[in-house]
């Protein structure tokens, strides 16, 4: 697997560096889709073997948590209704590790949320037949009030580990929504049926395949309507100064940095430049002078 860019160098201009890495990549066109739409597809990202295994892992951790065997191919809603979120999966497995790493979703992150940017969480949203439609939302929910700004604060990419289409609970997303700055309202956010938003599009995808999208974007997934069960994987991002759903930081196992230890990336996305938090000893200047100096690094 291609490793994304070690160190996070200050040499030249960051967002210069962040361009030549989208350009190196192949992602030109995903990067005007992000700009005008919102969202970008970037098909065939995760491997058949990557796949999988993170789907193994996925699993035994959902039949840990709810005590039901899964069939993900015949369930009925009897074990799983709707959807069931699974959190904090980073440490379950090293193929979570691997993933949080793939350079051309991180490439697209990075240009939406500069170099400091921090992993906010990473988790299933596993799903079975029946329930209700997620309804239309802007992931801005978490506190940053409209009108909300062009700058993406937040960003996501989903993994889709299943196949996705409109009866299997596929992703829905708003074309151009990011440029409305604000949360939809009640009108807005209903999917299917006669009342849904008809600007809402299902996201048809092929296991592997990742959609990155801008903080600001409207999107949420239709219910599942045949057997089985919709696994993906969302990673979601945040910009440095914002508190991150999950906690890591000094909470990372001392296996996993060692893993990393070459890695700069992977150290800061888990909280490795982040200067607050600190105690009666007071804050550490050596990180504080690492701070972001603007929208890119």
């Amino acid at each position: 697997m291609a490793q994304p860019r070690q160190e996070l160098t200050t040499d030249s201009n960051p967002l210069q560096r962040i361009l030549d890495n989208i350009r190196e990549l192949g992602l030109d066109q995903n990067l005007i889709e992000l700009e005008t739409k919102g969202y970008t597809t970037i098909p065939r990202v995760l491997s058949e073997i990557q796949i999988e295994h993170a789907k193994r892992v996925i699993i035994a951790r959902a039949e840990e948590t709810t005590t039901n065997r899964v069939d993900i191919n015949t369930e009925s809603g009897e074990g799983y209704e709707g959807m069931t979120y699974l959190p904090y999966l980073l440490y379950d497995d090293e193929i979570f590790e691997e993933i949080l790493l793939e350079p051309k979703p991180l490439a697209l992150i990075t240009y939406l949320l500069g170099e400091s940017c921090l992993l906010s969480s990473l988790g299933c949203h596993f799903k079975g037949p029946g329930g209700a439609a997620l309804p239309l939302h802007s992931d801005n929910g978490n506190g940053i009030p409209a009108p909300f700004s062009a700058i993406s604060q937040v960003a996501n990419v989903n993994y889709a580990l299943t196949p996705y289409s409109r009866e299997a609970g596929a992703l829905a997303v708003v074309p151009g929504s990011h440029k409305l700055a604000r949360q939809p309202r009640l009108e807005e956010m209903m999917l299917g049926g006669k009342s849904g938003n008809p600007d809402a599009e299902a996201m048809n995808l092929s296991p592997g395949d990742a959609v990155v999208w801008h903080g600001n974007t409207w999107h949420g997934s239709f219910a599942r309507r045949v057997p089985g069960i919709r696994m993906n994987l969302a990673v979601y991002f945040n910009r440095q100064y914002i508190q991150t759903q999950e906690r890591h930081g000094d909470t990372v196992p001392s296996e996993v940095l060692a893993r990393h230890a070459n890695n700069k990336r992977f150290e800061v996305l888990l909280g490795g430049k982040q200067p607050y938090g600190w105690q009666k000893a007071g804050p550490d200047f050596t990180v504080m002078a690492r701070n972001p100096r603007g929208l890119y690094d």
